[in-house]
């Protein structure tokens, strides 16, 4: 007999035996209250997340007008100087 076949079983012998398990009264409030607060956080880590996605952007906007890396740096050497 396989696990599958085994685990088959043993759902048909609870599902026979007639009677509904027991379910504690108080589980609906506590699945509520779990699923609430997974809730809060899970908003409150996506408003962090673009908290930083936004600062980020705006620190990188700053760099980029201040350094002007799209700009060629001024030489450091001279031209040659030669007479005419």
């Amino acid at each position: 007999m396989s696990q599958q076949e085994r685990g088959e079983a043993a759902v048909r012998q609870l599902l026979d035996a007639g009677a509904p398990a027991s379910v504690p009264p108080d589980l609906h409030a506590d699945a509520v209250r779990r699923g609430t607060r997974s809730l809060r956080r899970r908003t409150a880590v996506r408003r962090l997340l673009w908290v930083l996605l936004l600062a980020a952007a705006v620190a990188f906007a700053v760099w980029a007008s201040t350094a002007q890396p799209w700009v060629e740096p001024p030489s450091r050497t001279t031209p040659p100087l030669t007479r005419w």
